[in-house]
């Protein structure tokens, strides 16, 4: 179920209030599953180890943004821009990457299985560890070497 005073907090103000938010909160467990934030401007927020699963979060910007160890299965991110976002350890299982732009982002140990990666930008992305199929690689858009 939603957090409906997380979402509140959310969106008043990510840098500011969220972030400061969560570092005086950092035990307290982020539940924003299914949630609409299609198109926010989340640049630099801080939703690691966030439930994030089946939520919209489609041609948001979320770039430079913390969600490593968030899970975001079945999340719509179609779209959206996540360059040098950390999504190390994030589960991405299932989860619309369509066209989203994941330049320089971490996903050391992410699990991307059944994820559609169809047009993603994956140039200098961390991969390392990552469950990632060839299919899907040759689906994405990598223009540079990824590690």
């Amino acid at each position: 179920m939603i957090n409906e005073q997380q979402l509140d907090l959310l969106k008043q103000g990510v840098v500011i209030t969220w972030n400061k938010w969560r570092e005086e909160h950092p035990d307290t467990v982020i539940k924003l599953n299914g949630v609409d934030l299609s198109e926010a401007n989340l640049g630099e927020v801080n939703l690691a180890e966030a439930d994030l699963s089946r939520a919209d979060l489609s041609e948001a910007d979320l770039n430079n943004a913390n969600l490593s160890k968030a899970m975001l299965a079945g999340a719509n991110l179609s779209g959206a821009n996540l360059a040098e976002a950390d999504l190390s350890a994030a589960d991405l299982r299932e989860a619309n990457l369509r066209d989203a732009d994941l330049r320089d982002a971490n996903l050391a140990g992410a699990d991307l299985s059944n994820a559609d990666l169809r047009e993603a930008r994956l140039d200098w992305a961390l991969l390392e560890g990552t469950f990632i199929t060839p299919e899907q690689l040759s689906q994405a858009r990598v223009g540079r070497d990824s590690l």
